[in-house]
């Protein structure tokens, strides 16, 4: 229907609009920090964030006016990376009010927040167009094919399917291995078969995109984006 057109067609624009000022902001701490690495000559550590940024500027007054215009773009750096911080707070708050709205349990899962629920909510659209669980998966580009060669026996990850979706069931899984989670054991059980990390995450991404399509199919009569 064209309502559900509408709304996915919009969470998929803010969850769009949010990655690029990602983007933006991580190339904006980049070239700060590289000014910086200029005028500080120990440097700052990584995961620089705007008040940290703003503390060091303070503490340096160069006198040579190549260091002193380095300063000043560097100043100016700092006004757009806070600017960059506002709106994307303002965007995530934006989105996290429209996954309460939907009704979507998707936040319940571990390892699924606001965010990463708009973007698959956004990528997915309504799951009942999706015939199967094996058909969601192939879509994430999470099923697995094999590549088997003489006597060994292995698979990869398709390289189609939407690459968000993947990326989210790959945050996913990331978070759950991180913590006593189903999800960990699972992964646990692949690596004590003898598979590796990789082909242990392939089979977890694989398993935890079942989880996602029943949990949206199950939310399928309160969602934002009901089966037309």
């Amino acid at each position: 229907t064209a309502v559900v057109d509408e709304a996915i067609a919009a969470l998929r624009c803010l969850t769009e609009h949010r990655d690029d000022l990602v983007r933006t902001r991580t190339q904006t701490i980049n070239r700060l920090h590289a000014l910086l690495a200029q005028l500080i000559p120990a440097g700052l550590p990584r995961g620089l964030i705007a008040d940290t940024a703003a503390a060091a500027l303070r503490s340096i007054r160069p006198r040579a006016v190549l260091a002193r215009t380095v300063r000043q773009v560097a100043v100016e750096l700092l006004g757009e990376l806070r600017r960059l911080d506002r709106r994307i707070a303002e965007v995530t708050a934006t989105l996290s009010a429209a996954v309460a709205a939907s009704g979507s349990t998707l936040t319940d899962l571990h390892g699924i927040g606001d965010v990463l629920a708009a973007k698959i909510l956004a990528r997915a659209g309504a799951a009942r167009r999706f015939r199967s669980e094996s058909a969601f998966a192939s879509y994430c580009g999470v099923a697995p094919i094999e590549v088997s060669s003489g006597d060994i026996q292995r698979h990869r990850l398709s390289r189609a399917g939407d690459r968000q979706l993947n990326y989210a069931l790959h945050v996913m899984a990331m978070a759950q291995i991180k913590r006593a989670t189903p999800g960990r054991d699972y992964y646990q059980r692949k690596r004590a078969e003898g598979k590796t990390h990789k082909e242990a995450m392939r089979c977890l991404k694989r398993r935890l995109a079942d989880v996602v399509y029943r949990t949206m199919i199950n939310d399928t009569e309160t969602s934002l984006l009901p089966t037309p």
